[in-house]
């Protein structure tokens, strides 16, 4: 189940096309959509837009992953992720056997696809008990995600394949959906449930453990597992925002942020700095619901309460909204820094108090050595150095 390639010419080949066949299988669900009549709400042109470039974004970092780190399995465990994902299976199948009775070809494939939910779920389980580095943890907790992922695989591929076997014994049906309607017997029922309830038990497990190593993590560590959480977080909220026009044009790029943060942490691109996209983040989701209910304040007292027309009252409660903008991001800003970008928070700090005895001070040498030790307090170089030109002479400090 865990692919990995070893020869160093074969994988960058190797990961390219694979990245290619997905993208391509998972842009063809827009011209399906429009086979079937079911362009989103957004209309054709912007679900073009956004399917290309959530699926772009989804299958470059998964073929860069699986080309930079061919023995990781993790990149191509998120490229067959992307493949079962982004097929556009429920498309097919209404075109295929719902208006043309099942004779297209590669209706058997699609309806495969259908029933492998199983066995993506599973590669779901199985990267999060391999991140960062691609092998199972150790120690204490190594049998117990062993045994998990073993037992999954096997429930997951055998589930799959019942499911296939119910369906080649009758005629497929398929609703407007795009989701086989064919009922199943009842040994397959219990089967799924044993097999949903093994993975919420290695899921259960698996943050257990991560809650635990995070607290005991520290470093590099540790900014992996802010990554790789940030990237889950956007892809829930993303998924559970109500709405069709959110669905189409926010949950794609929403889905392609775990699969981005995963390949930043494996990666160790760039790793310290969700400590900043963090911090702006809810900085800016806290300004945008203040500033929204604010202007939302405004405007209803300007019409309802006293005599303003509309266009006076959203006017007005704009340039309220905009004069009240910078205020608010420094102050926001300020407090989001004192709790998730700690860093940032006490080098300004630091330099904010030099800056106070700086005022103060008139000796030379004084200032020199104090502006090298709030250096190496705020920023902790290796090395600092100071050159003060005077008439005769140039010291170094």
């Amino acid at each position: 189940m865990i692919m990995t390639v070893r020869s160093p010419r074969v994988a960058p080949v190797a990961a390219v096309a694979f990245g290619v066949l997905t993208l391509g299988i998972g842009l063809s669900r827009v011209p399906l959509d429009g086979a079937i009549h079911q362009t989103g709400l957004s209309g054709s042109a912007a679900e073009w837009l956004t399917t290309a470039a959530a699926l772009v974004s989804a299958a470059t970092v998964g073929a860069l992953l699986a080309a930079r780190r061919p023995r990781n399995p993790i990149g191509w465990i998120l490229l067959a992720i992307f493949l079962l994902v982004a097929a556009p299976v429920s498309q097919y199948l209404v075109l295929d056997y719902r208006m043309h009775q099942g004779t297209l070809p590669l209706g058997w494939v699609a309806v495969g696809l259908a029933n492998a939910w199983p066995v993506m779920v599973v590669l779901i389980t199985i990267m999060l008990w391999v991140f960062p580095d691609g092998h199972l943890p150790s120690g204490r907790w190594g049998r117990v995600p062993t045994v998990l992922a073993a037992a999954s695989v096997v429930l997951a591929l055998g589930l799959s394949a019942s499911l296939d076997a119910a369906a080649a014994r009758r005629v497929i049906s398929v609703d407007k959906g795009g989701n086989l309607i064919n009922p199943l017997p009842g040994v397959l029922v219990i089967f799924g449930r044993v097999v949903v309830f093994a993975l919420l038990a290695s899921w259960a497990v698996w943050l257990v453990r991560q809650v635990v190593a995070y607290r005991r993590a520290s470093g590099e560590r540790r900014q992996q597992l802010k990554w790789l959480c940030s990237g889950a977080v956007v892809s829930v909220i993303s998924l559970l925002l109500p709405g069709e026009l959110t669905v189409d044009l926010i949950s794609p790029f929403g889905a392609a942020a775990l699969p981005v943060c995963i390949s930043v942490a494996v990666l160790k691109y760039r790793l310290y700095a969700i400590d900043r996209i963090i911090s702006r983040v809810i900085s800016y989701a806290i300004i945008t619901a203040v500033l929204g209910g604010l202007f939302a304040g405004l405007v209803v007292l300007a019409t309802q309460v006293l005599p303003f027309k509309e266009p006076v009252a959203v006017a007005a409660s704009t340039l309220v909204a905009a004069a009240l903008f910078n205020p608010l991001r420094r102050r926001v800003q300020r407090g989001v820094d004192r709790r998730f970008n700690r860093a940032r928070y006490n080098a300004e700090a630091v330099v904010a108090a030099f800056h106070a005895r700086l005022r103060q001070t008139i000796d030379l040498d004084a200032v020199r050595d104090d502006l090298v030790g709030t250096v190496h307090q705020a920023f902790e170089p290796a090395h600092a150095s100071v050159w003060l030109a005077t008439a005769n002479r140039t010291e170094q400090s």
